[in-house]
Formats: structure tokens, C-alpha cells, sequence
């Protein structure tokens, strides 16, 4: 009898949302389709999870009448190493929330079969190791997006402009690196590799497609296409192994001019999604700043980080849209006193907030004191410039809290409370965040791990030039 974790834990993971949103495409009722939407990301978090347990058990894999990918690919482009094994389930887990918090004023508007679809494809681009085929799946999964802009007759020029040259910079620098060497990449490869991530991420200039792409499109898929940090993912498998020590410091400048200048700009928007936007933008570069530094503290605060920001940004996300749900966009010019409508979603925001900027107790805190501990290590200006964009950030996340919730509450002709849905929503991102702030052991090993393995192939491509 087979080992239970040698089965195509992975693969099943991968497939469920393809298998999905051909099932639920074929509803035309939207709070049915909502209901399978919730069931299949669900299945979707078991099986990345139950993939996750076959990868610290260490199986050796999926063997004989199981091995899929053997069978259908010759090869495995799609496996678990240290960096993706975690990230997988955290990801997953944001669709179950996103699926899950739903109100039905936002069913008809949300289409589930592209969720589903959207998550299939994010999936395998973070399960993927083979490059051309994560390349790939990069480009397939900007698809998505355009279909949700042209179906909400909205304007699709500025993303399709950015996203055609991020997936053009990624085709031309992968074709320059030299496959057939171990020789590391050259300032051909480098170059271009680099832009294509800068792009992504939405550093300064690029940066005017994602408040673009908040503004337009609904938020919830806003918040999924964004939250997860592909770009970083990006970075991290086809850029810092073999890329020059100059590509790594350029990374490292211009993430932390765009950290501060995000976070700044975060602390005087009017509006919740611009606000939204430019937090994340600083929460992005501030990742990058720690991946330049390539050294295994800052590296694994990096890593650390980013899975925190992907719960607590993509929490604050989904608050904000519950918010939005109730009252319409969110104004930032005064006080909307909403905190006695729903004091509940006042907790969410405020501690997934605070989360993201490393406040005690949570679980960004350890990984903030490592990524500006690294930095200062390696660059007392670079720690200096870390530690004022989360300052910033800060003050953006109390000043929204104040202005949203505080002051005296407004009329309401409807029940404003948190609906059950959206409690299992809060309560199971606050399990998380203050669970791993208090017990974070686990996480920093695991990154640890992950960062020495990083550093290890990056060592290996530079000591063979």
C-alpha cells in the first residue's frame, strides 16, 4: 500500500481550480456559484496543505500510476522546494477567505469561474521551477485581470501596457541566459530580468498600473492579484541566483526609494483604495530591499515578511471591501464613525494594519526586526531608509483607522454588522497573525531554511564563473 504522502498531493492542489471553474461556469444562479466557489478553494487549502506535510515528511514524491507529471511532461517542472512549500497554503488560503467573505450584494459581480481559474494559474506559477514554463504562467496569469476590466467596461490600456512589457522583459532576458553554462547570468540577461521584476512590483515609475488596477477593478480581485507578491516570486527564481552583485544593489535602491515614497504618499491619500495601493507598494519594495541584501538574516526577515504581508495586507484588503460593501467607497477626508456599525471589522483593520508594519505581539514583528537588523548590518542608510517606511506606514494605517472608524456614528437605513461569513474571515486571519507573533519559531526556521537554501544556489552559480 502506497504512503498516503506520496500521493500527487501537489498536482491535485493545481488541478482543483481548473476542474472548478469548469463546473461552476456552468451555474447561472451567482449565490449557488458563490457556494461551489467556497468548496472548491477549500479542497484547493487541504491539498496544498496535505502537499506541504509531504514535503516536511519528506516523501520522496508521487511514484509509478502516480506520477503525473512523469507521465504527461517527462519531468517535474512543478515541485516543492524550501521557498514554495509555505507559500502555497498561504496563498490558497487567501482564496478560501476571499471565496468565503462574499456578500451577496457582490456575488453577481464577482465571477467565481475566474477565481477559480486566477488561483489555478497562481498556483502553478509558485509551484513551478522550470523557468520558461514559469515565464509562462506569469504571462498566462495576467489574462484574468483583462477579462475582469473589459467586462466591467473599464479601461484596460495602462495594465495591458505595463503587464505586455513585463512579460516581454521576462521573455528576452531568459533568452539570453546562457542554458547550456553554469556561468551565471550576464548584463544581457541581467537587464532586462531586472526591469520585468521592477514592473511587476510596481517600483517607482511603474507604479501607476496598480493604483489603476485598484481602482478599477473589483476589490476583491484587486486584492488577490496583488497581495500574493508574484513579482517577488519572480525575483526570487530567475533573478537573485545568478544575477550580478550591481542588479541586486540596483533592486535594493530603487525598492527602497519607492518603499518611502509609497509609504508617504499611503499617509495622504483620500480615497481606501489608493490608500490600499500605496501600502502595498511600500510593503513590496520593503521585501525587495531584503532580498539585495542576499545576506541569511536579511534574506530570511525577507521571506518571513512576505508571507506576513500576503495574510495582513491581503486581511486588510478584504476589510476594507467589506467596508466598501456596506457604505460604497471609502472616503479619507473625514470621519465616517463606522466603528459602532461593526466594531469587529474596526478590530480586523486595525490589527492586520498594524500587522503589516511589525507591531509587537504579531506576526510581522519578527520579521521586521530581522529584515531592519540585516539592513543595518549591511548598510546603516538602507536600515535607516527600512525604518522610516515602516514609520510611515504606520501612521498611514492609524490615520485610515481614525478617519474610518472614529468620530460619531453615521445614519444607517441598513444593518451595517459583520455578517458570519466575514467573522470566520476575521477570526481566522487573527488566529494566524497573533498566533504567529506569539509562537513564531516555526515560520523563522522555515524561512531560514529557505534563505541558506537560496544563498547556497547563489553561491554555486558565482563560484563557478
Amino acid at each position: 500500500m502506497s504512503d498516503p504522502l506520496s500521493l500527487p498531493w501537489l498536482e491535485a492542489a493545481i488541478a482543483t481550480p481548473f476542474a472548478g471553474a469548469l463546473v461552476v461556469g456552468r451555474f447561472r444562479d451567482a449565490p449557488r456559484a458563490a457556494r461551489w466557489g467556497v468548496w472548491f478553494t477549500t479542497v484547493t487549502l487541504a491539498f496544498a496543505v496535505l502537499a506541504g506535510f509531504a514535503f516536511a515528511g519528506s516523501a520522496a514524491g508521487p511514484s509509478g500510476p502516480w506520477d503525473m507529471q512523469g507521465r504527461l511532461f517527462g519531468s517535474r517542472p512543478f515541485a516543492l522546494d524550501e521557498l514554495n512549500a509555505p507559500l502555497l497554503p498561504v496563498v490558497a488560503l487567501l482564496y478560501v477567505l476571499t471565496a468565503a467573505a462574499t456578500g451577496r450584494t457582490k456575488m453577481r459581480r464577482f465571477s467565481v469561474p475566474w477565481l477559480l481559474a486566477s488561483e489555478g494559474l497562481q498556483l502553478a506559477a509558485f509551484a513551478c521551477v522550470e523557468p520558461w514554463a514559469l515565464i509562462g504562467l506569469l504571462a498566462a496569469g495576467t489574462v484574468p485581470p483583462v477579462v475582469e476590466l473589459r467586462n466591467r467596461r473599464r479601461p484596460t490600456r495602462l495594465y495591458l501596457l505595463h503587464m505586455g512589457l513585463f512579460v516581454g522583459l521576462l521573455v528576452l532576458g531568459w533568452s539570453f541566459v546562457d542554458r547550456g553554462s553554469e556561468s551565471g547570468q550576464s548584463a544581457w540577461s541581467s537587464v532586462p530580468l531586472l526591469l520585468a521584476v521592477l514592473v511587476r512590483c510596481g517600483v517607482v515609475p511603474a507604479h501607476c498600473w496598480l493604483t489603476d488596477w485598484c481602482e478599477h477593478a473589483t476589490f476583491g480581485r484587486a486584492v488577490l492579484f496583488v497581495a500574493p507578491l508574484t513579482g517577488v516570486y519572480a525575483a526570487v527564481r530567475l533573478v537573485l541566483p545568478g544575477a550580478p552583485d550591481w542588479v541586486l544593489q540596483s533592486i535594493g535602491w530603487l525598492s527602497l526609494a519607492t518603499a518611502a515614497y509609497a509609504a508617504g504618499m499611503a499617509t495622504v491619500q483620500r480615497e481606501g483604495r489608493r490608500f490600499f495601493a500605496f501600502l502595498f507598494l511600500s510593503h513590496a519594495s520593503l521585501v525587495l530591499v531584503g532580498l539585495e541584501l542576499h545576506t541569511t538574516t536579511s534574506l530570511t526577515g525577507s521571506l518571513w515578511l512576505w508571507s506576513s504581508v500576503v495574510l495582513s495586507l491581503g486581511g486588510l484588503g478584504l476589510t476594507l471591501r467589506a467596508l466598501e460593501a456596506r457604505v460604497g467607497r471609502l472616503p479619507l477626508t473625514r470621519h465616517l464613525g463606522l466603528y459602532e456599525h461593526s466594531p469587529a471589522l474596526a478590530v480586523c483593520f486595525l490589527l492586520t494594519g498594524l500587522a503589516s508594519v511589525g507591531f509587537p505581539g504579531t506576526a510581522g514583528y519578527v520579521a521586521a526586526e530581522m529584515l531592519v537588523g540585516g539592513a543595518v548590518e549591511a548598510d546603516v542608510w538602507v536600515g535607516l531608509g527600512v525604518v522610516t517606511a515602516a514609520a510611515l506606514n504606520g501612521i498611514a494605517v492609524v490615520r485610515a483607522y481614525f478617519l474610518l472608524f472614529a468620530g460619531p456614528p453615521s445614519p444607517a437605513s441598513v444593518p451595517l454588522g459583520i455578517t458570519f461569513r466575514e467573522r470566520f474571515a476575521v477570526l481566522t486571519l487573527t488566529a494566524l497573525i497573533v498566533g504567529g507573533g506569539l509562537v513564531p519559531q516555526p515560520g523563522v526556521a522555515s524561512w531560514h531554511r529557505a534563505a541558506e537554501h537560496i544563498l547556497q544556489q547563489r553561491d554555486a552559480q558565482l563560484a563557478d564563473r
